[in-house]
């Protein structure tokens, strides 16, 4: 989702004050060399898909083995997780659909790989995938309730290969399954789309029934090659319940609102019934609901006809939208405002109109009712907004399907907070070329309905409360409804708990959803935290995943401190809880990816989090593609695998200390209701730290966490208004990490601890003098954008090692790939070993369909290094194992070893170690 952003912007003179002795700002490169043309900076760098090989990359042995050898994972009383006494992190990945069922021959390869890069857990997802034609369901039963006995044996012998190479697994229950009629459910499900399936697992009985038995028939399975079914196998750390779903989230996402009527009619049963358990009959109902029973009488909208124009009124288009607007006849004499798209920007935002001027007030609720139409059916939004900078959202934002036939539309828009100075925004006019037409808007404030004509109690006919319809009753009614709606999510949470712990006797931890889609105090009462997150996921302005049309914008997350993942991630955080990120990834082709696994790692190790996961590794039948296959890519991308080895030092290793200070903020579940019935909640980010007043750079400072019902106190923990967050530099308190951005969009991250050293970003021309090392990266194809990594593999620091192993890379892509921007479809990087240039371009980018072919290409990165030691050491270039192949020169400075890496040597890691 697209949303302004501002970048801070300081004199380089004042921040070399501001970050004196650790965060130096850099100086012109002082080799004096030229820099090396173009042309020879990309090569084809391959990691093996089935390489197990034991080199100085390799971090198997690092892994205890078999997996689950010293007992089941639990979580400790300082809430962290534990096997066999003592502190496990968790490095993994996601390996989804049918690549979690290879063949065996591939299946031991595969986790041997995945060990030699410190993979040491697998979250299996989408093994149900409906558009698969091999998933965890036989097919030749026409349902959903036969498991695949051929995917269920591949599955069981991966697993059995992971676990001898000391790999856990993470099982996921509910993911992607498409339910049917044939699954003895109403035939209306068949036309249900799959992922708002899972909203009906909450209230229809049959549906959660349907997901126990797969659970009871995966979980109590015996796997014939470890002996052990999956409920007592202490190699299966966790499960999870359903991905990415809860019933207030699909609601606020409007999910319940296009549920065929059947399924509506089931959940306004549980309403009524609810309602009549409470207040016993309409009368009593209507005394604690109060409201008004005529309309609104005081309109806010001074030429909401049209009448004068399009006075009061503005229209937009943005990136390269292109709309018409007048006004036209409307219906029965009225005046209408016509709006015809005809060219598409990367958003649907990028064409609306709106009217600012407006005051609101919190909590008060606006009834806007409009006519409209178009030349076909297409979806438009309104909401309320800020008619300024941030542009931020004030309301819930209702969707509202346009048909080719004059409609009136009443939409219920509840103000989240005050302004003086808001506007009504009508959105989303850039998802369709199409001409629309608007006429007869207005908008009143009023105190809401409690019952509507023809509702009462005695009959059972109180009306669910759609998005359009929430807003328009009573603050007493909005409460009861979301207080309904919590408490069928929690009984079908707590239910699954209990259904899985007592039921089947599962031993491994039990995880919810993620935090954001459903809300921490809920997630709280299982064992484990879970969050994702993507930088600039793509994007899809047509038909959903559509391989032809989508874009990533072209963003370094490096120069959006305050407004990337970290922020998102840490402010979900559950004081006393285990917390893991089970999804992560920077979506290819966005060019600067290389950052992914480092930023990720430096923070999670910051944060003192329990695992992280990339997202996704592997395609069956395809291991050895020798390219970046699409958007999530991990296991071909060699620089996303070959930072996974310095991250793993960083983070599971704990090569980096935790932050010392905890910033903590409250969260009881009154308050959560609270967020959500004021409308200031959203699907897919409710209710969390950035509610409570923690600031976004807090947890690029110190660790954050959310005091919710039943967390333990911490001992001593700082509130949000006691930490400092002024930037430009953001300094963890541990002095270990700092980032920063010292000029527009030259943002950098630096590492130095004690055995890591890491320099991520728009570093080229710069020196860091980093205390026993000092990193001076040269010029790159991405304007002196690129990482470099340095980690003690050997010996306890840098100043007491036996080996080091350094990474350098930048741009990567794969052979042919033709990167053009999404709004112009002119080409900015046509990746070949003769490519000549690639324009700096931070709008959205797209190859379609078209992702070139093997072998994928890196850019050598060059790289001045100094150590500081009076020893005699060596430079080995590495091969796409991490085997010796040759040298790189060692020269002396004073005190300090010199060497110099560059595309050269066509590798993107080297070795260096004391002479024996």
């Amino acid at each position: 989702m697209s949303k302004p952003r501002w970048i801070l912007v300081v004199a380089s003179v004042v921040l070399l004050m501001l970050v004196s002795s650790f965060f130096l700002m850099p100086r012109e490169g002082e080799n004096g060399e030229e820099p090396i043309p173009p042309p020879q900076r990309l090569f084809p760098f391959y990691l093996p898909w089935d390489d197990s090989e034991e080199t100085i990359v390799s971090l198997s042995k690092w892994l205890d083995k078999p997996a689950g050898n010293l007992g089941h994972v639990y979580a400790g009383e300082d809430g962290h997780l534990y096997v066999g006494g003592k502190r496990i992190r968790f490095l993994g990945i996601n390996i989804c659909a049918g690549a979690a069922f290879p063949t065996k021959e591939d299946a031991g390869k595969i986790a041997a790989r995945l060990a030699k890069f410190g993979v040491n857990i697998v979250r299996f997802h989408h093994m149900d995938a409906a558009w698969e034609t091999f998933n965890i369901f036989n097919r030749t039963h026409g349902d959903t309730r036969h498991l695949n006995q051929e995917a269920l044996d591949r599955l069981d012998h991966l697993i059995a290969k992971l676990k001898e190479n000391g790999v856990y697994v993470d099982l996921n229950l509910l993911v992607s399954r498409r339910f049917t009629s044939a699954d003895g459910l109403p035939t209306e499900i068949n036309t249900v789309d799959w992922k708002d399936q899972q909203v009906l697992g909450f209230f229809v009985e049959e549906i959660l029934e349907l997901e126990k038995e797969y659970a009871r028939q995966l979980l109590t399975h015996r796997n014939p090659y470890t002996e052990r079914t999956y409920t007592e196998d202490p190699a299966v750390a966790f499960v999870e319940i359903v991905n990415e779903q809860g019933l207030i989230h699909g609601w606020l996402g409007g999910v319940i609102d296009g549920l065929p009527e059947v399924f509506k009619e089931r959940l306004r049963e549980k309403w009524n019934e609810h309602l009549t358990l409470r207040y016993g009959s309409t009368e009593g109902l209507v005394a604690a609901w109060g409201g008004e029973e005529e309309q609104p009488e005081v309109e806010l909208l001074e030429n909401g006809f049209f009448e004068a124009g399009l006075e009061g009124w503005v229209v937009e288009t943005h990136d390269g939208a292109e709309a018409t607007y007048g006004i036209v006849d409307g219906p029965e004499g009225l005046k209408a405002l016509e709006v015809e798209v005809s060219e598409l920007g990367t958003a649907g935002w990028h064409v609306q109109f709106n009217y600012p001027g407006l005051e609101v007030e919190a909590g008060q609720t606006y009834l806007v009712s409009f006519r409209a139409r178009a030349d076909r059916e297409v979806s438009i939004s309104i909401s309320l907004k800020q008619a300024h900078a941030p542009w931020q959202d004030l309301s819930n934002n209702v969707g509202l399907q346009l048909t080719t036939e004059w409609e009136e539309h009443e939409v219920s828009l509840i103000a989240s907070d005050s302004e003086e100075n808001a506007r009504l925004d009508v959105s989303n006019l850039g998802g369709a070329k199409a001409t629309y037409r608007f006429s007869s808007f207005s908008m009143k404030s009023f105190k809401g309905y409690s019952l509507k004509e023809g509702e009462n109690l005695e009959d059972s006919t109180v009306q669910i409360f759609t998005q359009g319809d929430f807003g328009s009753r009573t603050l007493a009614a909005r409460k009861d409804w979301v207080e309904f709606l919590y408490g069928l999510e929690e009984e079908y949470f707590n239910g699954m708990y209990s259904y899985l712990k007592e039921d089947l006797g599962v031993r491994s931890l039990i995880i919810g959803t993620i935090v954001g889609c459903s809300t921490p105090n809920m997630m709280s009462k299982l064992d484990v935290i879970d969050t994702h997150a993507y930088w600039h996921h793509p994007t899809f302005p047509g038909r959903p995943w559509d391989p032809n049309n989508w874009y990533v914008v072209n963003e370094p997350m490096v120069n959006y401190p305050n407004e990337g993942t970290i922020p998102w991630l840490g402010l979900k955080r559950v004081y006393g809880k285990p917390h893991i990120v089970s999804e992560y990834n920077h979506p290819a082709p966005n060019m600067y990816d290389a950052e992914t696994a480092l930023t990720l790692a430096a923070y999670a190790a910051l944060q003192d989090w329990d695992g992280i996961f990339l997202f996704d590794y592997g395609s069956r039948d395809n291991w050895d593609s020798k390219r970046v296959r699409g958007y999530f890519d991990v296991d071909q991308h060699p620089v996303k695998m070959a930072t996974m080895i310095p991250a793993y030092m960083l983070f599971v290793n704990g090569d980096m200390n935790p932050a010392t200070e905890l910033v903590t903020a409250r969260l009881d579940t009154q308050e959560e209701k609270e967020l959500i019935t004021s409308g200031r909640s959203r699907a897919w980010n409710m209710p969390d730290g950035g509610y409570l007043g923690i600031h976004a750079a807090t947890p690029l400072i110190h660790r954050t966490a959310l005091i919710v019902e039943g967390s333990p106190e911490p001992s001593q923990s700082l509130s949000p208004h006691d930490v400092s967050t002024a930037g430009p530099v953001y300094k963890a308190d541990t002095n270990e990490v700092a980032w920063g951005v010292s000029d527009p969009n030259r943002g950098v991250l630096v590492v130095n601890s004690s055995r890591s050293i890491w320099v991520v970003g728009f570093s080229g021309g710069r020196s860091y003098d980093l205390g026993s090392v000092v990193v001076e990266p040269g010029d790159t194809l991405l304007h002196g954008w690129g990482v470099v990594t340095l980690t003690v593999m050997e010996g306890e620091a840098f100043e007491d090692w036996n080996k080091l192993l350094l990474i350098a890379a930048g741009y990567t892509t794969n052979d042919g790939m033709r990167i053009r921007q999404y709004e112009s479809g002119e080409a900015i990087a046509v990746a070949s070993t003769d490519l000549k240039e690639v324009e700096r371009y931070n709008g959205g980018i797209t190859c379609s369909n078209s992702w070139g072919v093997a072998p994928t290409l890196v850019e050598g990165v060059p790289v001045k290094v100094k150590i500081k030691t009076s020893r005699d050491i060596e430079a080995w270039i590495l091969d796409n194992t991490g085997k010796r192949v040759g040298q790189v020169p060692i020269s002396a400075e004073g005190d300090y070893r010199v060497l110099s890496i560059g595309p050269e040597y066509k590798t993107t890691w080297y070795e260096i170690s004391v002479k024996d």
